[in-house]
């Protein structure tokens, strides 16, 4: 896509001016937005239908659609689960953990990455709005926008948030220090209905600011959850490849149903006979007209009289639907192919298969959600070292930057096989910690219990070694020495 230069924005501008910009680049990702969570949601007109059928059909496939668009970002989201973050020690951050859960950013994770999945992107906002206790918020794709410095790719200069309560849109700004200003936040609001934005007048509270020194320094609080993010262009959704195949299958499906309805079953028709009649006749019984008798009447008897010579029934077979089928089952198969998506998530064909072919077939979809987790993992390791800066503890921001975020497995194995790999990585000095951490499901407190528990089961053991070394053991000097003397008396008597 290629970017308006009227919506480039320059450092000098004036913070409406970029309100302006910022606010330009979402409302030109809005259709895509709207397509796409319509894909997902199975909302999705007959697309390759020829003008003929849809005016025979009308709108009775409207509201049906075989949704694969669906399918396929959850299976994939469901490979990405956050477990824990990592200092640059190695050791997990319980401060990071301890905000992660506090402000339920642990759920709402999952719903930002469907999203970035779904529409491309989604954000996060790390803000301390009353100095005590950061806060993690994470925003759709259609409420924000980070603008990054010309060159420098994962260097953000200026972010916007904007939302709406009905009759006012708001937006907040987010600037970096440029040419001796300082880093600042700018709230503006303007009516719903569009005009200029002006400074904020509506919600604040008396003891807020509109426009103030960022108190995060030059850092911009809003973070881009970017999915298959290029060098150039914008990220992708992970519905781009899918959505053609998903028209093609609701119009098949739409062929088939129509089908089924006009020519599933065997045809009838009578042959070398005029169509049945009967008199009308008047009050005396004379025969003034005639009307035809409707067939439907046959049907529903089961009878049929063919009273003129030389009349017969033919037949004609009943469509053969598999045809159909076989296309549409097709296509499925290019969506698995084309998304990594294992056959058996959307064909449901899971009937005597091996754990090793099992494992094979989910290997396209064990590699894509890794490679997701490399780069939404870095997105999210830097919200929470901003999340560090806003709780006011930079070392551990600091260590934070040179961490890592911690992903469940997402390969799916029993239990049997993750004991096997456990005791042999047991086996080969691996620290108990380090195992349990591996299992899946686990949680940094179960560790945490875990080796509480160890610990004093250690403790508990090394005591009672202890008392049992005093009690049967050798005796103390005192002791000896009173047997010494003792012996010493007797051999003098």
């Amino acid at each position: 896509m290629l970017l308006d230069t009227t919506q480039v924005i320059s450092d000098s501008d004036a913070p409406e001016d970029k309100i302006r910009k910022l606010k330009a680049r979402i409302d030109a990702r809005a259709a895509d937005i709207k397509e796409r969570n319509s894909l997902y949601d199975g909302d999705r007109p007959l697309q390759f239908a020829s003008p003929e059928f849809s005016e025979q059909a009308g709108g009775l496939f409207d509201g049906f659609s075989d949704n694969w668009c669906a399918t396929v970002p959850d299976t994939l989201r469901e490979r990405l689960e956050v477990t824990s973050f990592e200092g640059e020690d190695g050791v997990t951050d319980k401060e990071a953990m301890r905000a992660w859960k506090r402000t339920r950013a642990r759920v709402d994770v999952n719903l930002a990455i469907l999203d970035a999945l779904v529409v491309a992107r989604s954000h996060a906002l790390v803000w301390n709005p009353s100095g005590d206790q950061s806060e993690i918020t994470f925003i759709p794709a259609g409420e924000a926008a980070v603008d990054y410095l010309p060159g420098a790719r994962n260097q953000r200069r200026s972010a916007l948030r904007i939302w709406s309560d009905g009759s006012h849109e708001f937006a907040t700004l987010f600037t970096r220090a440029w040419g001796g200003r300082p880093p600042m936040v700018y709230r503006r609001q303007r009516q719903a209905n569009g005009g200029e934005w002006v400074p904020r007048t509506v919600g604040l509270r008396r003891s807020e600011q509109v426009d103030f020194i960022n108190p995060m320094g030059d850092e911009i609080p809003l973070v881009e959850i970017a999915n298959r993010a290029r060098l150039h262009g914008d990220p992708k959704s992970e519905l781009d490849v899918v959505a053609p195949l998903q028209d093609g299958v609701n119009t098949l499906w739409a062929h088939l149903f129509t089908a089924a309805d006009f020519a599933a079953l065997p045809q009838r028709a009578v042959m070398g006979m005029d169509k049945p009649t009967r008199d009308i006749t008047d009050e005396d019984g004379n025969i003034i007209a005639e009307e035809d008798i409707p067939l439907g009447r046959y049907s529903k008897d089961r009878l049929l009289w063919l009273s003129k010579q030389g009349a017969a029934i033919g037949q004609w077979s009943a469509a053969d639907l598999k045809a159909y089928l076989e296309v549409i089952s097709q296509a499925v198969r290019h969506i698995a192919a084309q998304t990594r998506t294992p056959p058996q998530y959307l064909l449901g064909e899971m009937a005597n298969i091996a754990a090793d072919a099992l494992e094979a077939a989910e290997s396209g979809l064990v590699a894509k959600a890794s490679d997701r987790q490399t780069f939404f993992g870095e997105d999210l390791l830097e919200v929470m070292r901003l999340e560090a800066l806003a709780a006011g503890q930079p070392a551990r921001a600091a260590s934070l930057a040179m961490g890592r975020t911690v992903w469940r497995d997402p390969q799916y194995r029993s239990v049997a096989q993750y004991a096997d790999a456990l005791t042999k990585y047991k086996a080969i000095g691996v620290p108990d910690e380090a195992l349990w951490r591996m299992i899946p499901g686990v949680t940094e407190e179960q560790v945490t219990g875990w080796i509480a528990m160890r610990d004093a089961q250690a403790k508990a053991a090394a005591e009672a070694a202890s008392a049992a070394l005093s009690a049967f053991g050798p005796k103390d000097d005192e002791d000896q020495g009173d047997e010494g003397e003792g012996q010493e008396d007797g051999e003098a008597a």
